[in-house]
């Protein structure tokens, strides 16, 4: 017998602003339809959202799709070089017009041969010229916000919503302190995984560590796990550890004064910036919810040189052949048993330390989904 949904729940059982004192969220969070049509409403379409690295839109006319839930989105650079972001939706009959990324003169979409600028105006409508009361003024494609951080592209369907600079205090300054080479690191490749969970499942596994040396034994060993520490600030938390030795289970790399050491940052409400020990890197993992209880996840990796190194490849395989299969197999059987009937809700484990062992950060994250869902 299903679980019952909580459509009219109150949002507050037994969660406490004190993460020692606090119940975790209550399992049909995590599957139930309702509550999932809600996040799309008051999280996704109201936050800012991943789209790529500045590079891969540089160019005029360059362009890159995304999906925000279950809206296609494209972020294209115009002839007056301005970056601009639209829904992917031809004006017409609503055929998609833009798939994956490219480059672009015009527009056209590939069911009637509608077309337009890449600043979004209406360029032709075929046969329409002697239409009455047509005016190509009013079929523009129709904008959602775009801001550069961090040269990342994020987009924001909300036309009211505050700037994403404005709402993230000192990460930018974390991350460059961790990666000084940031602004020279150029787009590998991207990695995708079409995993059987919740998107939150997927970020609380990301939010803490407590699992770390039981399921990454490889990256227990990457890193120094005694000096692994989070920290919660706003919309983002923090995660850092001091790099294990050079030769260990994940992958090797020749110790130097120029390594990086390990730092993570989660920024609300789906996206993660990895920074690897060794070479100079970034990671950026984006997790987007297609359903309540399916995520698409997106690793992409950004290296100094465009031809990949052997430490470099090894960082790749790593995440995709180790750490990356390790952590979905956790999350899809943590889904599996959030729908048994002996399981409902739990406390977070957080320690006054905030060590590796502390899960205090899921905690700050849920407070985050708490309060946008109460609108």
């Amino acid at each position: 017998m299903a679980k019952p949904q909580v459509i009219n729940h109150d949002f507050s059982d037994g969660f406490d602003r004190d993460p020692e004192r606090s119940s975790t969220l209550a399992a049909p969070y995590y599957f139930d339809p309702a509550v999932y049509e809600k996040e799309k409403e008051t999280i996704f379409y109201r936050s800012w959202n991943f789209v790529c690295h500045v590079e891969q839109v540089r160019d005029i006319g360059g362009y890159a799709t995304a999906m925000v839930a279950d809206q296609n989105i494209f972020v294209i650079r115009g002839k007056d070089r301005v970056l601009r972001g639209f829904y992917n939706v031809c004006q017409h009959r609503a055929h998609e017009l833009l798939k994956g990324s490219g480059k672009r003169k015009v527009i056209a979409c590939p069911y009637h041969g509608w077309t337009y600028e890449t600043d979004g105006r209406l360029k032709n409508a075929r046969n329409s010229q002697d239409l009455p009361g047509f005016n190509p003024g009013e079929f523009g494609l129709k904008p959602v916000q775009v801001e550069e951080f961090s040269h990342f592209i994020f987009i924001n369907l909300d036309p009211g919503a505050p700037s994403l600079n404005s709402q993230t205090g000192e990460l930018q300054a974390e991350i460059r302190s961790y990666v000084p080479h940031l602004d020279k690191l150029i787009y590998a490749l991207r990695l995708r995984y079409d995993i059987a969970t919740n998107w939150k499942n997927a970020i609380d596994n990301f939010l803490e560590c407590y699992h770390c040396r039981i399921a990454h034994p490889a990256f227990a060993d990457l890193i120094d796990m005694p000096t692994y520490r989070s920290k919660t600030h706003g919309i983002y938390s923090s995660h850092t550890a001091r790099s294990g030795p050079g030769d260990n289970k994940a992958y090797t790399f020749e110790k130097s004064d120029d390594d990086l050491d390990f730092g993570a940052w989660w920024l609300w409400p789906n996206v993660n910036f990895i920074v690897n020990p060794g070479e100079s890197n970034v990671v950026v993992m984006h997790m987007m919810p297609s359903g309540p209880e399916t995520t698409i996840e997106h690793l992409d990796f950004y290296f100094l040189t465009e031809k990949l190194d052997e430490q470099q490849r090894a960082v790749i395989e790593y995440f995709d052949k180790v750490l990356n299969p390790e952590d979905i197999g956790l999350v899809e059987s943590v889904q599996r048993g959030l729908h048994s009937r002996g399981y409902h809700q739990s406390r977070y484990i957080v320690d006054r330390d905030r060590t590796e062992l502390s899960e205090h950060a899921v905690h700050h994250f849920h407070s985050l989904v708490l309060d946008a869902l109460k609108g």
